[in-house]
């Protein structure tokens, strides 16, 4: 099974993505990410998939261990047309593409399950 990347340029990002990877889990709906960024602990920020519906709106955000040329296996995280929306931990700021502290990605590529947060099932 493969996983494709499909995302569209728009407020959130500007970049496109047209990727396939090749799935070795089921993917898993995905609540936060820890993000190595220049913190020697790396820090957390909340994700969501980002949707064109409403001219910009919250979606499912979910990730998928996927095969990874340099590394073996790698996790994807990605999300609606629009790709995915990034917020620190606990900002408690709604999501917007307007809010400052807030950024679009067309999707990540991160090592080790570790540094995700899966949503909890009811």
């Amino acid at each position: 099974m493969y996983t494709r990347v499909e995302v569209e340029p728009s407020d959130n990002c500007p970049m496109s993505a047209n990727l396939a990877f090749k799935n070795l889990t089921d993917p898993f709906r995905a609540t936060a990410v820890r993000i190595f960024d220049g913190q020697p602990d790396g820090a957390m920020y909340e994700v969501a998939g980002w949707s064109s519906e409403a001219d910009g709106s919250p979606a499912e955000a979910w990730a998928v261990q996927v095969e990874d040329s340099g590394a073996g296996a790698a996790y994807l995280i990605y999300g609606g047309d629009w790709g995915i929306r990034l917020r620190p931990a606990g900002s408690g700021e709604a999501w917007s593409a307007g809010q400052p502290d807030q950024w679009g990605e067309t999707h990540l590529v991160l090592a080790d399950r570790d540094d995700i947060v899966a949503a909890e099932i009811s």
